[in-house]
């Protein structure tokens, strides 16, 4: 059993658990949405962060880690078209992790990424750990009611879409694990710039480390495409390409043909790859954490599409097909399966 067959089993314990009067939409997506007695749709998401599996102190840095805790949750209120707005927070930490004052410098990231897009923190919880730092973040966001975009709306036909670059994360990633650290004008950049300032010109290196370590969430791109109701289906590239593909297409029960020319892969990565010999694609398709958002639009809506939102665009990488064909992706002539390859915290 991995986590997605855990995830599915608890889902059907839920579904048969009694009164779910009120829930729109609830586990299965990237967040679960509510009817509120305000008459908009409320959207919660939830994510951990636990050190030595979703990060380690000694590659990161504290306020990019607060940063980093309430950007992947954004970005699961971003992939469901909504507008974030409230945050709760939670911090297990050790006992030396504390008389460092960690929290203080975590929370200045975090405080930076809130303000930025109105997010409000309204409580959490603090705890002593006996080994390891635990991270709980939970993002609340609104939308109208019926604009929540799901993972279950694609249709044959549909076109597929995602925001930005893919790679970029696991080329920081790899970095990372090499022994690739910031430089100090960049980590400086990091505690004294705010999230929408244009960054200086930076070691190409830095780019993407900071793609690993400073994730942006793809607010703006939700907010639109939730309110002008232009994405069929969506969701956040989390575990990677692949395998957030194959979740969408299993909520929508569709295939997807993918073509591997047009995924958008920053020539950074190809640069780095090249001299490192790994395989940018592979990055792309499995790498995950960019969290880029994976979209589909029904082909009539797609001359609404903007060119770009604050700066980040939009490639057309494939279209969603019948069921029957499952995801698969062509290069060239040769076309095959796209097997989920990204990341899983059990494999089954």
């Amino acid at each position: 059993m991995n986590e997605f067959d855990l995830i599915e089993k608890v889902r059907e314990r839920a579904r048969a658990s009694g009164d779910s009067s009120g829930l729109v939409c609830g586990i299965g997506d990237d967040a679960a949405v509510f009817k509120s007695a305000t008459g908009a749709n409320l959207v919660i998401s939830t994510d951990l962060l636990v050190e030595d599996i979703d990060f380690r102190h000694n590659s990161t840095l504290p306020n990019l880690l607060g940063h980093k805790a309430l950007a992947v949750s954004l970005s699961d209120i971003a992939a469901m078209g909504a507008r974030p707005r409230w945050a709760m927070l939670s911090l297990g930490l050790q006992q030396e992790v504390w008389d460092s004052h960690f929290a203080d410098r975590f929370y200045d990231g975090f405080f930076k990424l809130a303000d930025a897009y109105g997010v409000k923190l309204i409580g959490g919880d603090v705890s002593r750990t006996p080994d390891k730092t635990v991270i709980d973040s939970i993002v609340i966001g609104e939308c109208l009611p019926g604009r929540a975009v799901l993972r279950s709306g694609a249709k044959p036909g549909d076109q597929i879409y995602v925001t930005g670059f893919l790679g970029d994360a696991a080329a920081g990633l790899r970095l990372l694990e090499r022994g690739a650290r910031l430089h100090e004008e960049a980590a400086k950049e990091t505690r004294e710039s705010s999230p929408n300032d244009q960054p200086s010109e930076r070691h190409p290196l830095d780019h993407l480390l900071l793609r690993q370590l400073k994730p942006e969430p793809r607010v703006g791109w939700g907010m639109l495409l939730g309110d002008k109701q232009l994405a069929t289906a969506m969701i956040d590239l989390s575990d990677g390409l692949s395998s957030d593909l194959n979740h969408l297409c299993s909520e929508s029960k569709v295939g997807a043909l993918i073509d591997a020319a047009r995924i958008p892969i920053d020539p950074l990565v190809r640069d780095v790859c090249g001299r490192r010999a790994l395989d940018p694609l592979m990055l792309a398709l499995h790498g995950g954490e960019d969290f880029e958002l994976l979209f589909t639009v029904n082909p009539g809506n797609i001359a609404k599409l903007p060119t770009r939102v604050d700066g980040i665009s939009v490639t057309r990488i494939g279209e969603i097909t019948e069921a029957s064909s499952g995801a698969r992706i062509s290069e060239g002539s040769r076309t095959w399966n796209l097997e989920p390859g990204g990341w899983e915290h059990f494999k089954g």
